[in-house]
Parts: structure tokens; sequence; C-alpha cells
């Protein structure tokens, strides 16, 4: 998303409003509320990012929109967590749900008393405070409703069609629903309990809100925005979405340049596929092995994000490393790059040599391939990702199914993987899909552009707590 130009502040209501930013801590919901805070900003309206110090260290170090954070007026609030387990991300466990994760998670109910006294403090001297903060950050945010001068809004970070489908599925499927996509995975394997009455308990303080914000657009999903304002006719939504910033590859920070960006430069345009998991998922040994004969084998060109799962103590120190077949990055160093560290994912898949993406399918990997006209190769590992591979593959028809959800117990095996790899990247049903996915890409760029669908929702928010 281009961000908007910043305005002057025409109208001084504007600078007695303040917004409060409350992220949950884990990694894609933390980069989505630092991408807002970024945009908001740019309205000059001051925002407030509030979360524990590790998390927001987490949130900076990764953030792909460095020179936008560097002229935004937003204010870092550093809170204490009492002390948690960490223990490392079991690859072997019976849910790929990153269980290991649970502690810091509940940890951060005990920003509750830190958040209320920073309420206090802000809305003593604004007109009106604005809390946003991650549905998963209910509990914490509770007494904005006893502050006079102050509203609070739910933000969703994930696809409105996983989180519409979910909802429904959780409350014992309340209403009818006419037409239930065909072949829709259920919740089944999707959460682990421990983490399904985290989500119930944070839920139950949700009622409080004024409204909601997606991390989506119309154009991409507005059957399911619509069904979801249709459920909750008496709080308004917007839907701004996708906040990762579209015109990322011209910016290019040379200086910053990471070496598989500059390995990508020499490749033919469309000819490489990008491979992640993304930050929460763990595989098995044989897994790994798998998808690396597969990716051989597919003899395409790659580029390979291997890394274990994010700990609950981000900067604890280097987790193991992912063992790979014997010799296999000699084998492979003329066709393919394994990265082993931290990768710029929006950079390398606005990048002119990426031509396809194997992801599992979280919100935010999904949205900047959508964004950037890549087509998906859908793995789904946990949570709502085996929903929005369904809506890639199924609906949207921007990508192809590597491993069915039905599947997810048995081993993909690495001929499998070839066979998908090669369907994307070299058919001509690959082709068509490429086709479509660019088509939604371009439009996607547009929908957050000035006059773009997306951005006017973004104003209309604006104007909202600006009245």
């Amino acid at each position: 998303m281009d961000v908007p130009n910043q305005h002057p502040c025409h109208d001084s209501k504007q600078a007695q409003v303040v917004v409060i930013m409350v992220p949950f801590p884990c990694q894609s919901h933390l980069n989505q509320l630092l991408q807002l805070s970024c945009l908001i900003s740019s309205y000059d309206i001051p925002v407030h990012y509030a979360c524990s110090a590790t998390h927001i260290h987490q949130a900076k170090l990764r953030f792909n929109g460095i020179n936008c954070l560097s002229f935004a007026q937003i204010h870092f609030h550093e809170f204490p967590t009492p002390p948690f387990l960490s223990p490392p991300p079991d690859p072997n466990a019976p849910s790929k749900f990153p269980s290991h994760l649970i502690p810091s998670f509940e940890a951060s109910l005990h920003l509750r008393d830190h958040m209320a006294q920073l309420l206090h403090k802000i809305s003593s001297t604004a007109r009106r405070v604005i809390v946003i903060h991650d549905v998963l950050m209910g509990y914490v945010v509770q007494d904005t409703a006893n502050v006079p001068n102050a509203e609070s809004y739910g933000f969703s970070p994930i696809s409105a069609f996983a989180s519409f489908f979910d909802s429904w599925e959780m409350k014992g499927r309340p209403f009818e629903i006419k037409e239930i996509p065909e072949g829709l995975p259920s919740m089944e394997g999707c959460y682990t309990n421990e983490i399904l009455k985290f989500m119930a308990f944070q839920s139950g303080f949700l009622e409080f809100r004024s409204g909601s914000i997606s991390n989506s657009c119309r154009l991409i999903e507005g059957t399911y925005l619509l069904a979801k304002e249709q459920k909750n006719q008496y709080r308004p939504l917007w839907a701004i979405g996708p906040l990762n910033p579209g015109t990322i590859y011209e910016n290019r920070n040379s200086n910053s340049q990471h070496k598989c960006l500059e390995w990508l430069d020499k490749q033919d345009p469309k000819s490489v596929l990008c491979v992640s998991f993304g930050t929460t998922t763990s595989m098995t040994e044989e897994e790994i092995k798998e998808l690396a004969m597969g990716l051989e084998q597919s003899e395409q060109k790659f580029i390979w994000v291997l890394r274990d799962a994010d700990t609950g103590h981000f900067f604890a120190g280097d987790v193991e490393r992912a063992e790979l077949p014997e010799g296999y990055e000699e084998r492979v160093k003329d066709v393919g790059l394994v990265v082993r560290d931290w990768a710029p994912q929006l950079e390398i898949l606005a990048h002119p040599s990426t031509g396809g993406f194997m992801t599992h399918c979280g919100w935010n990997s999904c949205l900047e391939s959508i964004t950037m006209g890549v087509p998906i190769a859908a793995w789904p590992m946990h949570s709502d990702q085996p929903k929005n591979a369904f809506l890639v593959t199924e609906i949207l028809k921007v990508g192809l199914v590597v491993n069915r959800w039905e599947n997810r117990n048995e081993l993909t095996t690495s001929s499998t993987i070839a066979k998908c790899v090669k369907r994307l990247m070299t058919s001509k049903e690959g082709a068509e899909i490429r086709k479509r996915a660019e088509e939604l890409g371009g439009a996607t760029r547009q929908a957050v552009e000035e006059g773009g669908v997306s951005r006017l929702e973004l104003d209309s928010f604006i104007a909202h707590i600006t009245r």
C-alpha cells in the first residue's frame, strides 16, 4: 500500500484524537498492526503502539516498511510481562499448531493494568482516544469501556472467509448458510483445545468494541465481508487491506540488500519458486527431507526459507538448524538457494524473477502473494490456514493444492511435491492460474491507492474517528 500523503493538520480536531494500537504477541499479528500504525500516522494522528518489550523489538526488527517507520509519529510503549516458559517447537507433536507459544500468549494477559494506566494517562490530554486492538487482546483492553472519551475497535488479522466460517462453527452452527462451499475444510485438526479456550475467553470481551477493522479487501472477499456485516448489523466494519506496502520493489534499498535478492537478480523473469512456511510452522526431519528431494526433482529454480518456528522468547538464541540430505546444498547450488535466516518475503514476492510461492497460507502470506500477483502452491498447516488455502485455490483460483487438508496426517512425498511445483511453474494450467493471480494483484494494488475501494474505507474510518 502506498502511504497516503502526509496530510497537514487542517483541523485542530485531528490533533486531539490519539490512537493506541494493541497487537497480539505473534509475528504476523505484530506486523499487520505496525503497518496500520504507519498508515494512520500518515493522516497526522499520533499513534501509540503498546506491547511487551520483546515483541516490540521483534516487530521493528522484521518490519518491511522501515522508511515509513522513520517518519511516522509512532510512540512505542514497552510493557513488562512476568517470566513464562518458552519451550522449543515440537515438530513431532500430533498437531501442527504452535502450542509452544501458548505460555507467551497467556503472559500477554498481564498487560491489562499497564494498558489501563496508559489509557487513563492519554485520555486526560486528548479529546478522544481510539484503541485498535487485535481481536485476541479483548481482555487486555476491556477497561476502555470505563473511559468516557475512549472507544475501541477490534482488528481482524485473518481472512473474512476463515473468520466467518470458523466463528460459525465455534458457536455450534447457530444459523443456516444457504451455500456452504463444497469441500470446505472443517476446524478439525486446525486448533488445539488450549488455544480454542483462549480464543473463546477473548471473544467474551469483544462486546465493548465500537466497530471492526479487517485486513482484507472487498475485491478479494466481498461476499464474506458482507456476511460478517450482516451478522453484526449494529457495528460498522472497515475493510482496509491489504496493509502490506505494494510498491516495495521499486523502493528497494540497495544498502540493505539481502543476498537472496542479489541471487534473484540473476534469474529469468517468473522462473523462481519461493518456498516459506512462516514463523510458526515446524516440520519433521522426514517432511524436510521429502520437500528437499521434491524441489530437486522438480528441476525448477527455488529460494527456500528454511527456519524453525519462533519461540516465545524471540531473542532466546539459535534454535536447532534443520538437517538437509548430505551434500544437498552443493548439488542444487545452480538452481536453488536455501536461506537459513530471516528473509524479506515481501521483497522476494515482489521481485520480477519470482513466479510462484509455496506457502502455509497464513493470511499475511496469502495477501502478500495476491498483491504481488504471484500464484500459490498451498500447503496449510494449522489455524485459519486450511480455509485460506481453500479460498485461494477453490474460490479465487489463484493457486494449486500441494497437500489436501484431509491428508494432513500422511507424509507428503517428494514426487507429489515435484509434480505440484511443475504444474504451477511450467504447465498450461499453471500459466492460467498465474494470469488470474496477476489480474487480481493489479486490482488489489489499485484498491489501496487513492480513490481505490480499500483506501476509501480507510479514509472513511479516519473521518469516523476524527468526527
